[in-house]
């Protein structure tokens, strides 16, 4: 019998390794079939879908390794990143999936929910959560959605030497604001950025990209701590607030 992996498990779900197979336990089925829809509309690859019995999504196992973690250096050379860069622009160049996205409203409500809930229980410093909030107001202007990824952290791209062999994690997928997919891929790795930009082809306001970074990093603190990770690690969330200051 093939040894079960745990690759990540919370609250709301657990993904498991079994051999080449990857098995997906949410208890939203609604991120799962966004995961589904998002992938078969993807022009950029993807893993295959094996089989759907809920709450249960199988996927085979991708090629290569993740282009980086954050907290920890990339091993990935320049070329690859770069490639990431330009992966993303073809999946921003494709038809707007047909499903709705997050508006600037609707982020800056989180987003202020979230600041009340760091300052209420002095979780980070004050100064470090009303500085990155100001940083983090010039991401929320209006923008031309894109098929945007939602969540393309940098381990969610896989690379063989300096080809990309897949993005993985769907869930977010939707209408959404380029820059933020650009922001997320480098969040933790500002020193990439040239070399992603590079790949992507087009001018992009880096200010932008800086909020959100800012952004992400406040709005993920309380998740990630209620779920069993920690912002505070060198290099992750709250590592990320404190270089801009």
């Amino acid at each position: 019998m093939e040894q079960v992996e745990v690759v990540v498990a919370h609250h709301e779900c657990a993904t498991l390794r079994v051999g080449d197979v990857f098995l997906k336990i949410d208890s939203d089925q609604a991120r799962t079939g966004v995961e589904v829809a998002a992938m078969a509309l993807a022009p950029i690859p993807t893993p295959r879908v094996l089989w759907r019995k809920p709450p249960v999504l199988a996927l085979a196992a991708l090629p290569g390794a993740a282009l980086g973690r954050l907290g920890e250096p990339s091993a990935a050379s320049p070329a690859a990143w770069a490639a990431a860069g330009a992966a993303v622009r073809k999946l921003h160049d494709a038809p707007l999936p047909p499903w709705p996205g997050r508006g600037p409203d609707e982020i800056r409500a989180r987003l202020d929910g979230e600041c009340e809930w760091l300052l209420a229980n002095d979780v980070i410093p004050r100064d470090l959560v009303t500085h990155n909030r100001r940083i983090a107001e010039t991401a929320l202007r209006p923008w031309t959605p894109v098929f945007a990824h939602g969540d393309l952290q940098v381990a969610h791209v896989f690379i063989v030497g300096d080809e990309i062999t897949g993005v993985i994690d769907w869930t977010e997928a939707g209408p959404g604001d380029a820059l933020f997919d650009l922001a997320i891929l480098t969040l933790g790795h500002e020193e990439h950025l040239d070399e992603v930009v590079a790949g992507y082809g087009a001018d992009v306001d880096r200010d932008v990209i800086r909020a959100w970074w800012s952004l992400r990093s406040l709005q993920a603190i309380r998740w990630l701590a209620e779920h069993g990770f920690d912002p505070a690690a060198p290099g992750c969330e709250i590592d990320v607030l404190k270089a801009r200051m």
